[in-house]
């Protein structure tokens, strides 16, 4: 069986933005969907994010895994991707997501330094990266930097914003249809 796990951002919930509606789209052919409750998502701390991914692929038993992270989420499923216990990943779709510090200090422990984008890609070799054109929290170059680096298709949304649902992103096709690709 296919798990699909997703990561939402800082200050962020299981059920904000078009989560609700990926879940029950990816419900509806099958697939299991969880979106991930982040421990202290107004204070995150990147060990606590990694360890809560990790117990969610661990308890997977083998299965095929998929990751949908979403702005802080995006950095926190790369940071597990690099952490020694990491296990290997079926594919991930990574949405809006910063790859260099920016002007929140909150979130600084996820990006202090580069990410090691070999270890990555050897441990999920499928990604997808999507973008909206004009994100006013993280840069569009931020996506073709993580797009370049990991070869990954680039979807990039014509005025997307931060394709939260304060940006009235209540659903996301294009990430639905970037999964029914990779699984």
């Amino acid at each position: 069986m296919k798990r699909v796990f997703l990561i939402h951002g800082f200050d962020g919930s299981p059920n904000g933005g078009w989560r609700p509606w990926l879940m029950g789209e990816l419900e509806k052919i099958d697939i299991y969907a969880c979106a991930l409750a982040m421990p202290s998502p107004t204070e995150p701390k990147c060990g606590d994010w990694v360890e809560e991914i990790q117990r969610h692929v661990d308890s997977s038993d083998g299965q095929d895994v998929f990751l949908v992270g979403h702005s802080l989420g995006v950095s926190a499923i790369l940071r597990y991707l690099e952490s020694r216990t990491a296990n290997k990943i079926s594919g991930m779709i990574l949405v809006s997501g910063p790859a260099f510090k920016n002007n929140n200090w909150k979130i600084d422990s996820f990006l202090e330094t580069g990410f090691d984008f070999e270890l990555i890609k050897s441990r999920c070799s499928k990604v997808v990266v999507i973008h909206g054109d004009n994100d006013q929290n993280v840069p569009k170059t931020d996506a073709e930097y993580l797009s370049q680096c990991m070869n990954a298709e680039l979807i990039l949304i014509p005025n997307g914003g931060h394709l939260n649902g304060s940006s009235g992103w209540l659903t996301l096709p294009q990430c639905l249809d970037s999964l029914a690709r990779i699984l």
